[in-house]
C-alpha cells in the first residue's frame, strides 16, 4: 500500500496542539499529534447528513444566514451549499489558520472547492465568539467542532457544549432555528442539556462512509420560539 507523505503542520492556537495535513494519491488526511486521525476525505458521508438536515429545509428562503463551526475538510460546507438557495449567507469559523489555507489548495478540491462560493464567508477564529455576538441571527448553526461534546483537541471548545454554551447557540438562533452537533459518539447527558436549555431534540446514528461503518451521533436540536 501507497505510504502516506507528510504535507504540512498547522499549529492549533494558544498552544493546542499541532494538526498534520498527509496525502496518499488522491486521498488526504488530517491527523493531530499524539491523538491519531481526525479525519480523511474518504470518510465524510455523516457531515454531508449533518448540514444536510440542518439546511434542507431552508432552500426557499431567500435570507437564510447559516453559521458553520469547524472548516475540516470542506465537507460539512461543501454539503450546506448544496442545500441553500441561490441567496443564503454561509459564515464558516475556523480556529486552525492553515486549516484555511489547505482548504483554499489542493485539499479543497476533495470537497469541491466550497471557499469559491460567493455565499461563503471565512471567519478566522472560535465559532464561540460568533455565537456569543449573535442575537436571533441564524436560522441553523452547525457545529463540526473537535470530538463532539467530549472535545479531543482543545478544552475550549467544551464551552461550545455546557448549559451556557447551548443557552447561547439557543439566543443566536432564530425562532424555530435548528443547532445541529456532530459527534464521534453518542453521549445521553448531552441531549439532556439540550432538553433542558428548552431545544427539542432529535438523536440519529450515520455512518461514516455511505452510511456504513462506524457510526457517529448528529443532534438536531430546535429552538421552539
Amino acid at each position: 500500500m501507497t505510504p502516506w507523505k507528510l504535507l504540512d503542520v498547522g499549529s492549533i492556537p494558544n498552544n493546542g496542539g499541532e494538526l498534520r495535513l498527509h496525502q496518499r494519491s488522491d486521498e488526504f488526511m488530517i491527523s493531530i499529534v499524539g491523538g491519531g486521525v481526525l479525519m480523511t476525505t474518504r470518510m465524510h458521508g455523516s457531515e454531508d447528513v449533518l448540514a444536510e438536515r440542518a439546511c434542507s429545509g431552508l432552500a426557499g428562503s431567500s435570507s437564510a444566514n447559516v453559521l458553520i463551526g469547524g472548516l475540516g475538510m470542506g465537507f460539512t460546507l461543501a454539503s450546506a451549499l448544496t442545500h441553500l438557495g441561490s441567496e443564503a449567507q454561509v459564515t464558516v469559523a475556523e480556529l486552525v489558520p492553515k486549516v484555511i489555507q489547505w482548504n483554499q489548495g489542493e485539499l479543497g478540491k476533495a470537497a469541491g472547492c466550497p471557499l469559491d462560493d460567493q455565499r461563503v464567508k471565512v471567519f478566522e477564529g472560535d465559532v464561540g465568539t460568533l455565537i456569543r455576538k449573535g442575537s436571533s441571527t441564524y436560522d441553523a448553526i452547525i457545529l463540526d467542532v473537535d470530538n463532539g461534546p467530549d472535545g479531543l483537541t482543545r478544552k475550549g471548545n467544551n464551552w461550545l457544549y455546557t448549559h451556557k454554551g447551548l443557552m447561547a447557540s439557543c439566543a443566536a438562533l432564530r425562532p424555530r432555528g435548528i443547532l445541529a452537533v456532530w459527534s464521534a459518539a453518542d453521549d445521553r447527558s448531552f441531549t439532556e442539556r439540550l432538553k433542558k436549555v428548552g431545544f427539542t431534540v432529535e438523536t440519529i446514528q450515520v455512518g461514516a462512509h455511505n452510511n456504513k461503518g462506524q457510526k457517529h451521533t448528529i443532534w438536531l436540536a430546535r429552538r421552539k420560539q
